[in-house]
């Protein structure tokens, strides 16, 4: 009986004592876990000239990265590459180019500086929506444009540089999408067009590459207050403020936020997509205009 009660007592102690080790040595795991360094990596971001690609650049650059910026401002681009580096001493160099001129991009890397031409990072960012359009009343040449540079160009892009990132069995290909890749809506049939095709091909791309160490990734957000709305009503910028007028949109600053995060995660980990919409905000469409009651 003595013995049994020893051996009793003696396993309550043991797993008694056992508990605070097993939680502090999950707690020294946790507290451990550090994100993966992207200092010196090379990161080629389209439509870096404004917005969520110029956005991004600063990210990208505070995190360490060389910075191949592509836009078809020059002006914007020189400015923002002076800025780069003087915040940051990275090295940045600047593309002028329209995406829609696939035959340039897929010629890019070779045209690129030496330093530049092993991309690490691929943020396909360049896109645009125009005109609220119907289905029966689509505007061709906007059709064209949106098509062209919302799919084609990716696909182009896309093609040539995960090209070298297979070879070096290295790479993360980063697509800014919307929350329009997953839901249609009245009067933008060709944009969201646009955005399911680059879904499908993000996806695809997840397969292609499944055997290798290259990890893609999609960010789609919701209402953005960026240029965006402008440039989809044309300059009319009224029309594009009551876009977001009652609730507080996302910035340009918080989709970069999200494709850091994304490209900080240990090589392990693929963040497969980021599906990111403002607060009062449930859908493309589904907007409650609480601050305009306030």
């Amino acid at each position: 009986m003595a013995l049994i009660t020893y051996i009793v007592i003696n396993t309550i102690i043991r797993v008694f004592y056992s508990i605070p080790i097993r939680r502090e040595s999950l707690i020294h795991r946790m507290s451990s876990y550090r994100p993966y360094s992207i200092k010196g990596k090379v990161a080629l971001v389209t439509g870096a000239s404004a917005g969520i690609g110029e956005a991004c650049a600063w990210r990208l650059a505070e995190a360490g990265c060389n910075i191949v910026l592509l836009a078809r401002r020059a002006d914007r681009l020189e400015v923002l590459k002076k800025s780069l580096v003087e915040a940051y001493d990275v090295q940045v160099h600047c593309v002028v180019m329209d995406v829609r001129d696939t035959n340039a991009l897929q010629a890019l890397p070779q045209t690129l500086p030496v330093a530049f031409q092993n991309i690490d990072i691929l943020v396909n960012n360049a896109g645009l929506a125009l005109g609220m359009d119907t289905t029966d009343d689509v505007n061709m040449e906007d059709a064209t444009i949106m098509l062209d540079t919302n799919v084609k160009a990716v696909v182009a892009l896309t093609s040539v540089v995960s090209k070298g990132m297979k070879e070096r069995n290295s790479g993360h290909i980063i697509n800014i999408s919307s929350v329009a890749a997953h839901e249609s809506y009245k009067q933008g049939g060709v944009y969201c067009a646009t955005k399911h095709a680059l879904d499908a091909l993000t996806v695809a791309a997840r397969h292609d590459f499944v055997d290798t160490d290259i990890r893609v990734t999609a960010i789609s957000p919701g209402a953005v207050k960026t240029e965006f709305s402008v440039v989809r009503f044309k300059g009319d910028e009224k029309r594009a403020d009551d876009v977001y007028a009652g609730i507080k949109p996302l910035t340009a600053a918080d989709i970069a936020d999200n494709v850091v995060y994304a490209a900080t995660r240990p090589p392990h980990v693929q963040i497969t997509e980021i599906n990111v919409l403002a607060t009062y905000q449930c859908s493309a469409r589904g907007l409650a205009r609480v601050l305009l009651e306030k």
